[in-house]
């Protein structure tokens, strides 16, 4: 895919590094507090306390003194020293791009377009829907309409699901991107109730977060972003995470009732279908009596 390197989103928010949060920490430093205000040696210890804090931040201030002596006077926020950094610049630039997409489409429908964000976090974080776990892969909360994501599934998706290309990373972002237009446009309702025959409506939302997806990839092609292979490696990542291959690795068997995503074919058709049309009206998973 051809992207600028150099690029920066306004809509990533970057909490790696920081790990869990830890519920009520605020008011358990408050009722500390309040306790040893009450014990006649609480002040003392209150003091020690805040001396030792403030050399503490003394000490540290140094250490950061003397490592950007050491480094030419630059500080670690103004340099490239994050490993990551280039997956991080991609994933702004995906991120705007398919915003920009989506944005001019719901323009052309009359209709606003309300920015979402995405959280990069390390392990653990919060969230609108409550903690959020790396161990579940990226998702989105229509609550804060965040998407969150762990670059180490990039990791995953290439060595141990064999989905490689930055095209397959890009395919993630703008599926996840897709349950953010549904939100906009009130399709998450349509999972309630909706669902055809034995297909969950889980489903039926998936494949067509899918299908967005795909009505983003079409307009890369418009404007000329895509490479050789491009295509292939978001399909790939689509068969990837299919759920009948994702259980089929885990426990050998099978179990379609019990499917959340839909099979690796299925969202590779949905994929293709908004791919190769460019059109909402061509996304109804809901109205479709097969999938």
């Amino acid at each position: 895919m051809r992207w600028d390197d150099s690029h920066e989103s306004p809509d990533v928010v970057d909490r790696r590094g920081e790990g869990p949060s830890v519920g009520g920490g605020g008011s358990g430093l408050f009722f500390l507090v309040f306790w040893l205000l009450r014990r006649p040696w609480g002040w003392v210890v209150l003091i020690i306390g805040a001396i030792g804090y403030f050399a503490l931040r003394q000490l540290g201030a140094f250490d950061a003194d003397a490592s950007r002596a050491l480094h030419g006077g630059q500080s670690g926020a103004g340099t490239q020293t994050d490993p990551a950094s280039r997956e991080v610049h991609f994933v702004g630039f995906v991120l705007d791009d398919v915003q920009t997409t989506w944005s001019g489409i719901f323009a052309q429908a009359g209709r606003p377009y309300r920015h979402a964000k995405l959280v990069l976090y390390t392990d653990e974080t919060r969230t609108g829907c409550g903690e959020g776990s790396a161990t579940t892969g990226p998702f989105y909360c229509p609550a804060d309409e965040q998407i969150y994501l762990d670059l180490g599934f990039f990791h995953e998706l290439s060595a141990k699901l064999g989905a490689r290309g930055q095209f397959a990373q890009a395919y993630v972002i703008a599926h996840e991107m897709g349950h953010h237009v549904q939100k906009l446009r009130g399709v998450a309702e349509l999972s309630r109730g909706a669902a055809r025959g034995a297909t969950s409506g889980s489903v039926r939302l998936e494949l067509q977060a899918d299908c967005y997806a795909g009505i983003w990839a079409h307009s890369t092609g418009e404007r000329n972003l895509l490479e050789s292979g491009d295509i292939d490696s978001a399909l790939g990542a689509a068969a990837a995470i299919g759920d009948d291959r994702l259980q089929r690795m885990a426990t050998g068997t099978v179990s379609p009732e019990s499917w959340t995503h839909g099979s690796s074919d299925e969202r590779k058709r949905w994929f293709t279908k908004g791919y190769t049309s460019g059109k909402l009206e061509d996304c109804d998973t809901f109205g479709a009596t097969t999938l």
